[in-house]
């Protein structure tokens, strides 16, 4: 098995205790008319689109790397109706994409429709991730291709893929996961087991609920990129953290070494630590949710050790010592 799909392990530092990690993220909405488009456009729109990201990037933060882009589901295939004539050869495709990650030094995420290299003919609806020197560091075949009700025929012929790989970056751990995939529960699950920070969805659909659900639950951000309404940042807390509405790019920074804070009045809505730290700390409080995400921009100062200087610790476990306190005082655990 390739070292880039190796379940990844858990960092010994946790989370909080570790330095600020930022990520610069872009992320599209292409229109429908980038599938009436042959290749050789396609590859031009990705330029395009890239080169609109780094732009922005470059202007929203100056002396910041652009970390990621991720473009929408069968971003890279022929207009046509059949399968086979829709299909591209990963040598087809690999030297533009390469190309384009190393014109912006970042890592890329491409779906395509793939020709397998195989003895047999075999299709997938695929991702390929492209790291900042242009090298393939991975793919990711969608497992669950979707079936019109009335046939039983997956996407026109598309094989399902067998495996959810977590792939190291320098920037930290991603997976991929495609369209179809949200309505189904396991690849979501196999990549937090596998430590995945973030989650790239490539995908036609510009469904927001699921995604979000997605985020809370495994406590991973998901950047989302469509053909239309839609392209997002979720984050760990199930709230859409940016999103564009309209054809175009989206650039956004998170950070990985984040803390989920609940309402607690000695937090004032994350006030209490902005007057301490000022600057130095940051967060998004979400007041109809009673709880936040928050992150440190201070190298020497982690985000564990600022909500302890107010005597807090992260929603979860707080959660967990409630739950040993109830249990404690009924005797055991709810019938």
């Amino acid at each position: 098995m390739p070292q880039s799909c190796r379940p990844m392990s858990s960092p010994a530092t946790s989370r909080l205790d570790r330095p600020p990690r930022k990520v610069l993220l872009g992320t599209v909405i292409s229109g429908h008319e980038l599938f009436s488009l042959p290749l050789d456009r396609r590859f031009d729109r990705m330029d395009e689109l890239a080169g609109e990201i780094a732009d922005r990037a470059a202007e929203g933060h100056p002396g910041r790397r652009l970390d990621l882009v991720v473009l929408p589901e069968f971003f890279m295939a022929r207009p046509d109706d059949s399968l086979e004539r829709q299909a591209v050869s990963l040598g087809e495709v690999q030297p533009r994409v390469a190309a384009c990650a190393r014109r912006h030094g970042c890592y890329l995420v491409v779906p395509l429709i793939l020709r397998e290299e195989a003895a047999a003919v075999r299709f997938s609806n695929a991702a390929m991730l492209v790291d900042r020197e242009g090298r393939l560091a991975g793919i990711y075949r969608k497992a669950h291709p979707v079936a019109p009700q009335g046939s039983d025929t997956l996407e026109g012929g598309i094989t399902p893929g067998r495996d959810f790989p977590v792939f190291e970056c320098d920037f930290g751990r991603l997976g991929i996961q495609i369209c179809f995939d949200l309505l189904y529960d396991d690849g979501w699950q196999a990549l937090a087991a596998r430590g995945a920070e973030i989650v790239a969805l490539p995908s036609a659909n510009p469904a927001a609920i699921r995604p979000a659900l997605h985020a809370l639950r495994h406590q991973y951000y998901i950047v989302s990129a469509t053909p239309r309404d839609r392209a997002a940042v979720y984050s760990p807390v199930g709230a859409i953290e940016a999103e564009a509405n309209r054809v175009g790019v989206l650039v956004h920074e998170i950070d990985l070494s984040y803390a989920i804070l609940h309402w607690e009045a000695v937090l004032e809505e994350g006030e209490a630590l902005r007057r301490k730290f000022g600057d130095r700390v940051g967060f998004h409080y979400y007041r109809t949710e009673d709880g936040g995400i928050f992150w440190s921009n201070d190298p020497a100062t982690t985000i564990g050790r600022m909500i302890a200087s107010l005597g807090l610790v992260e929603s979860d476990a707080n959660v967990e010592r409630i739950r040993l306190l109830q249990e404690k005082a009924r005797g055991g655990p709810p019938a």
